[in-house]
């Protein structure tokens, strides 16, 4: 058997099928999805409750109303807003209590209370903690002024140099904001490297079962080394099918430099090999019921892959899944090369001690697992057949 006839089989030309719709259909999903981030941040609901009569609580929660980029409701108690908080249906509560004209005026500490329900979309928390962050600062800028030129009138200084030095307790301090490797605007951008490491394991994970059938189809035709090159040579051509899709579609919507387009590609198909090993040590071991195996897998590598928490967050079972996980290096490895955080190398070198150390994994099963079939079995059963057509007729 020819590896051109391997290529022809069915299994063979469905997992080609496979890769190239994956990857075009899951970044298609999950880029386009996730652009909408942070354009449509103003459809979420902040509720503003104002429990104060004075002239500062009343003043800051209607410039509150007008500044904030959300949909704004005011008209809830502090316990329903609360309430509605818990269920989702709003991503902020902004609370002045009664008291805090007075404490103002009076040069104690004014409060305001900020809650946020962190059992939610981790965009959602996220961003309201930098809502939040954005307004301590300016109030806090705005009332050390205030309250410095109320301390100082009180002193019986005149008004025009209470004014003066309150400017001067305002500007002491000047918080100096320093992005480190800026990622471009929209939530897609930021997910990039997970979502296109995403798109390959899973159609690898669907080559796997559909190449290793193939390969068990063919038993007999070719040995059980040829046949295995085989399933390593089609693979390979997948990764390379499906990482051009993938690239397309990938430079196309998110922002990425096509500098970096040779680096990109390179990771993609040395992933694809590296995940397709991977995966295809249960097909191998158990068939097509590898797949029950292959899904959890996967999910674990979800959390353990570090796009969403490092591994000092993670409990002791994702943190070891991080260590031999293509999806990790993957991700990691991506946001090097992208977004420039740290060298791309060393994430390199873990992919690819993934990949050979899952092929050889697989050598060994294909060697001592699988039994050996006579190469000419096929030759013996066109014989019978040639030999049993008179008799038959």
């Amino acid at each position: 058997m020819k590896f051109k006839q391997f290529l022809g089989l069915q299994g063979v030309k469905a997992s080609i099928f496979m890769g190239i719709f994956y990857a075009i259909a899951m970044l298609v999903i999950f880029l386009t999805g996730y652009s909408a981030i942070p354009g449509n941040m103003d459809e979420l609901k902040v509720a503003i409750v104002n429990d104060d009569a004075g002239e500062s609580g009343t003043q800051i929660a209607g410039q509150l109303a007008e500044s904030l980029p959300f949909k704004i409701d005011t008209n809830l108690s502090n316990e329903k807003a609360l309430d509605e908080l818990g269920d989702n249906k709003y991503a902020l509560v902004i609370h002045i209590p009664e008291n805090f004209s007075e404490n103002a005026q009076n040069g104690q500490s004014a409060q305001i209370d900020f809650t946020v329900n962190e059992a939610t979309a981790t965009m959602v928390s996220s961003s309201m903690n930098s809502v939040v962050t954005e307004i301590n600062n300016q109030l806090s800028a705005s009332f050390s002024t205030q309250v410095a030129k109320g301390v100082l009138l009180n002193m019986n200084v005149p008004e025009e140099q209470a004014t003066a030095i309150a400017d001067q307790v305002e500007n002491a301090y000047v918080g100096n904001y320093v992005i480190m490797n800026d990622v471009p605007d929209g939530m897609h951008n930021n997910m990039l490297p997970m979502f296109l490491t995403m798109a390959c394991y899973v159609g690898a994970m669907i080559a796997a079962m559909q190449l290793v059938g193939a390969f068990k189809q063919s038993r007999g035709k070719a040995s059980k080394a040829k046949l295995f090159a085989y399933v390593q040579g089609s693979a390979l051509i997948i990764a390379v099918l499906a990482t051009v899709f993938a690239l397309l579609v990938a430079f196309l919507i998110a922002d990425l430099d096509t500098d970096i387009l040779l680096k990109v590609a390179g990771q993609q198909v040395l992933l694809y090999m590296a995940a397709f090993n991977v995966c295809a040590i249960f097909t191998f071991l158990i068939g097509e019921a590898g797949m029950i195996l292959n899904i959890p897998v996967l999910l674990s590598q979800t959390i353990a892959n570090g796009a969403t928490m490092p591994r000092e967050m993670m409990y002791g079972y994702f943190d070891v899944v991080s260590h031999i996980s293509p999806m990790y290096y993957s991700v990691q490895s991506y946001f090097a090369v992208m977004f420039g955080s740290t060298e791309q190398s060393p994430y390199l070198w873990g992919l690819a001690a993934v990949f050979v150390g899952a092929m050889l994994i697989n050598i060994i099963i294909v060697t001592f697992v699988h039994k050996k079939v006579p190469v000419n079995a096929e030759a013996k059963e066109k014989i019978v057949s040639v030999h049993a057509e008179p008799i038959m007729k």
